[in-house]
C-alpha cells in the first residue's frame, strides 16, 4: 500500500489494469453522463465524502483501518442516503480490492455462491482481495446470513453489509461478532448544502455546465427538506435546475416544485418503531403535551396501527399517571373505544385527546412500583401459606382443620376495618405501596393512613378486652 495521499486523494486506488470492480463493472464511484445527478456526484475518495467525521474524519477508526490496509468485515448501519454504499466503494477503491455489489432484495444465495467462487479464484490467480457488498443485509434470514460465515473466516471475502435497521435485531450474532459495526448518521443541513453547492459548481460530473445558481433561501429549504438524505437532496436539486433552466436561478418556488412529499422514516417492526414509542411514552411522562402530540402524529403518519397506540396509551395511564388521577385510565379506555368505533382518521382525534390529557395529568408511578415489589415478593415466597383465618371452609373437614377460624368480619368493626392481617405470616407488616401526594393520590394516602389508624385502634381495643377476661 502507498501512503495517505494515494489512499485519500483524487487518484486513490488507481492501478495499472483497472480499479476495483474491474471483474464485474466499474464500481460504485463512476456513472454514465446521463445518470441521475446523485449517481454522478457519488464521492470517489474519503476527501469528497460528506459528514460522518466520527467514522472517517482525520484519525477516525475506519479511516485509520483503511490507511493501514487492515479493513475487516464491516456492518454499516444508517438511514437512507447517508453514504453506506458510497463508503463501501471507497474502501474497495482505497484498498485496491475488487468490489462486488449485491442486493439482498433482488438476488439470492445462488448468486452469493457464484460471487464467492469468483473471489476464491481471483485470490488464487492474482492475490487480489474481494469486497462483497451486501445492500440491505437485514433482508436475509438467519440461515442465509450464516452462509457468509465460513468465507469471512477463511478470508475469501471481506463482507461489508449495509442496513437501515439496528444490527442487534437484524444481523445474526456469529456474523455480528466477526464484523465491526459503524454507525452512520443522517447528514446535517450544512453537509447537504455543501454537497449541493459542489454539484452546482462541478462542470465534469455536476451542473457546472448549465451556469445555474441558487438563492440562499432555496438552498436552505432544500437542505432542510431532504431529511439528511444526500440522494434525495441531489435529485431534487437536479429537478429544480431543470425548472430554472440554463443560466437560471433556483428559487424556493423551484425547490418546492422539485421536492416530492416527504414520507416519515419509520418501520413498524424495526428500531425506529421502538425509538418513537419510547419518545411518545417519555413525552407523556414528562408532561410535554406538544411533544407527545408530535410523536403520536409521527407514528400515525408512518402507518402504525392505531389500536397498538391505544394499548400503549392505556399502559401510560396506569403506569405513569396511576392514582394521581384515576380518571386518566377511564379517558384512555374511552379513547380506545372511540377509535374502535370510528376508525381512521376520525378516531385518531380521540387518541390525541387522551395523549394531551395524560401529559397534563398529575403523575404517580407508586402503584407501578408497588406492584413490581409485590411481584418480586411473590416470586421469592411462592409457597407462603394463606393464613388460616382468611381461608374459606366449604367442607366440614376444612372447618375441622381450622380453615376460617378466627376470621373477623370487617363490616362489624369501626370504619369497616378489623384488627387482623391479610399477608402470609412471613410477610406480615411488609409494605409495598406508599401513596404519593400528587393529585388524587394524596387523598388515597389519607384514606390508607386512616385505615391504618383504625386497625391499630381496633387491635389495641381487642387486646384490652382479651386482658380483662
Amino acid at each position: 500500500m502507498s501512503g495517505e495521499p494515494s489512499l485519500f486523494g483524487p487518484d486513490a486506488g488507481r492501478r495499472e489494469g483497472g480499479g476495483p470492480g474491474a471483474s464485474g463493472g466499474s464500481g460504485p464511484w463512476t456513472a454514465a453522463s446521463d445518470a441521475p445527478l446523485a449517481a454522478r456526484m457519488r464521492p470517489r475518495t474519503l476527501d469528497e465524502f460528506a459528514g460522518q467525521e466520527e467514522v472517517v474524519g482525520p484519525g477516525a477508526p475506519l479511516r485509520e483501518l483503511i490507511r493501514q490496509d487492515r479493513v475487516p468485515s464491516l456492518i454499516l448501519w444508517g438511514p437512507p442516503g447517508c453514504g453506506k454504499t458510497t463508503l463501501a466503494g471507497i474502501v474497495a477503491r482505497a484498498t485496491d480490492s475488487a468490489f462486488e455489489p449485491f442486493s439482498a432484495v433482488t438476488e439470492g444465495i445462488a448468486r452469493v455462491r457464484e460471487l464467492i467462487e469468483q473471489a476464491r479464484e481471483r485470490k488464487r490467480a492474482t492475490g487480489r482481495d474481494t469486497i462483497l457488498f451486501v445492500d440491505e443485509i437485514h433482508r436475509f434470514n438467519r440461515a442465509q446470513q450464516d452462509a457468509f460465515l465460513p468465507h469471512v473466516e477463511a478470508g475469501t471475502i471481506t463482507l461489508i453489509g449495509a442496513t437501515t435497521e439496528n444490527p442487534s435485531f437484524e444481523v445474526v450474532g456469529p456474523l455480528l461478532s466477526r464484523a465491526r459495526v459503524f454507525v452512520l448518521h443522517a447528514l446535517s443541513p450544512d453537509d447537504l448544502a455543501a454537497l449541493c453547492r459542489r454539484a452546482l459548481e462541478d462542470p465534469e460530473r455536476g451542473l457546472g455546465g448549465r451556469d445555474v445558481s441558487i438563492e440562499e433561501d432555496g438552498l436552505s429549504r432544500l437542505a432542510e427538506a431532504s431529511d439528511g438524505d444526500a440522494r434525495r437532496a441531489l435529485n431534487a436539486l437536479e429537478t429544480a435546475a431543470e425548472l430554472a433552466g440554463p443560466g437560471g436561478t433556483i428559487r424556493t418556488e423551484e425547490v418546492e416544485g422539485a421536492l416530492q412529499r416527504r414520507f416519515p422514516r419509520y418501520d413498524k417492526s424495526g428500531e425506529e418503531h421502538y425509538n418513537l414509542v419510547s419518545a411518545l411514552h417519555k413525552a407523556v411522562r414528562g408532561s410535554d403535551a406538544d411533544a407527545a402530540l408530535y410523536w403520536l402524529a409521527r407514528m400515525l403518519e408512518g402507518g402504525e396501527d392505531p389500536m397498538y397506540l391505544a394499548r400503549r396509551i392505556v399502559r401510560m395511564a396506569s403506569e405513569d399517571v396511576g392514582l394521581a388521577d384515576p380518571g386518566a385510565l377511564q379517558v384512555a379506555l374511552a379513547a380506545r373505544d372511540a377509535y374502535h368505533f370510528l376508525g381512521s382518521p376520525e378516531g385518531e382525534l380521540a387518541l390525541a385527546e387522551a395523549v394531551v390529557y395524560l401529559a397534563a395529568a398529575p403523575k404517580s408511578n407508586r402503584v407501578y412500583r408497588a406492584f413490581g415489589e409485590a411481584r418480586r415478593a411473590a416470586r421469592d415466597t411462592p409457597a407462603a401459606p394463606v393464613p388460616l383465618h382468611i381461608r374459606n371452609a366449604p367442607t366440614g373437614l376444612m372447618e375441622e382443620l381450622g380453615y376460617g377460624e378466627g376470621y373477623l368480619y370487617d363490616h362489624d368493626w369501626e370504619g369497616g376495618v378489623a384488627p387482623q392481617g391479610y399477608l402470609p405470616e412471613s410477610l406480615e407488616g411488609r409494605r409495598f405501596y406508599e401513596a404519593g401526594e400528587r393529585g388524587e393520590e394524596g387523598k388515597v394516602g389519607e384514606r390508607l393512613r386512616r385505615i391504618a389508624e383504625l386497625r391499630a385502634r381496633a387491635r389495641a381495643r381487642r387486646e384490652e378486652d382479651a386482658g380483662g377476661e
